[in-house]
């Protein structure tokens, strides 16, 4: 005989401390200002590649889509003690949510556990939750690598989120294994219904779209423009270049 079970309704496991609730007037203020400060930087990440920048506290990052819909996955490290202290995307994601929306943190690991980062603007925010529970900027799968993909596949590759990042952060002293889970942005995801499998769908985003988040702390911050592009496409098939492109970074400063 098959066994049953009990009924219960949903708990929220972690009611948000003080620390994960922030003005949103306050914080749209900061944004504003920094917005009508100056420009310290801009750079563009080419497809199929990583960058890295910094930033000070109180700057403001806007990323985005200068040519066609793209995905990108983001890593963050305090720029003071990157070997200790970084992005913790599980933490983030047990705080907040699976996907995180404006007026949600980014926040660092263990014995840390503080806000890196306050994400202020989403051109895309209307998108929501569809109705297969797809949505936008999650901290749920982990960046692409080439490793899962030799197990897809049976063959070598050097061409991931993962080894772009490690690349591009070489130039500060750092390596394979500080590259962690990232903040995949633009990347629309959810998780089956039936067997409650990580599935993605083609990236909403188009040209123009973008972020914006405050930084917290003075951070050394790395993005990859995935090769997967707008993720259309299952990992461990050949993506077509023209489905890639590459990705903006502005960081605002106020005056």
């Amino acid at each position: 005989m098959k066994r049953t079970f009990d009924y219960h309704p949903p708990t929220i496991c972690y009611d948000k401390p003080a620390a994960a609730i922030v003005s949103q007037a306050e914080y749209d203020a900061k944004r504003l200002r920094a917005l009508a400060g100056i420009k310290v930087l801009e750079l563009i990440v080419p497809k199929k590649t990583a960058r890295t920048w910094t930033m000070q506290a109180g700057d403001l990052c806007r990323v985005s889509l200068p040519e066609g819909s793209q995905v990108g996955d983001l890593n963050l490290w305090n720029l003071e003690n990157p070997r200790q202290e970084r992005f913790f995307s599980g933490k983030t994601r047990q705080i907040h949510s699976t996907h995180l929306k404006t007026y949600d943190r980014l926040w660092s690991c263990f014995p840390y556990l503080r806000p890196m980062a306050t994400f202020v603007k989403d051109s895309l925010e209307d998108y929501g939750i569809d109705r297969d529970g797809g949505s936008l900027h999650d901290v749920a799968g982990t960046r692409c690598d080439d490793y899962i993909y030799k197990l897809i596949t049976g063959k070598d590759r050097v061409g991931s989120c993962h080894s772009y990042l490690t690349e591009a952060v070489k130039e500060h002293g750092l390596g394979e294994q500080d590259v962690h889970d990232t903040w995949n942005i633009f990347m629309c995801t959810g998780f089956t219904r039936d067997t409650q499998q990580y599935f993605c769908k083609p990236s909403p985003a188009r040209r123009g779209d973008h972020i914006e988040f405050l930084a917290e702390m003075n951070l050394l911050v790395a993005l990859s423009a995935c090769p997967q592009g707008d993720v259309s496409i299952q990992v461990g098939q050949q993506v077509p270049d023209e489905k890639c492109f590459p990705m903006q970074v502005e960081v605002f400063r106020a005056s």
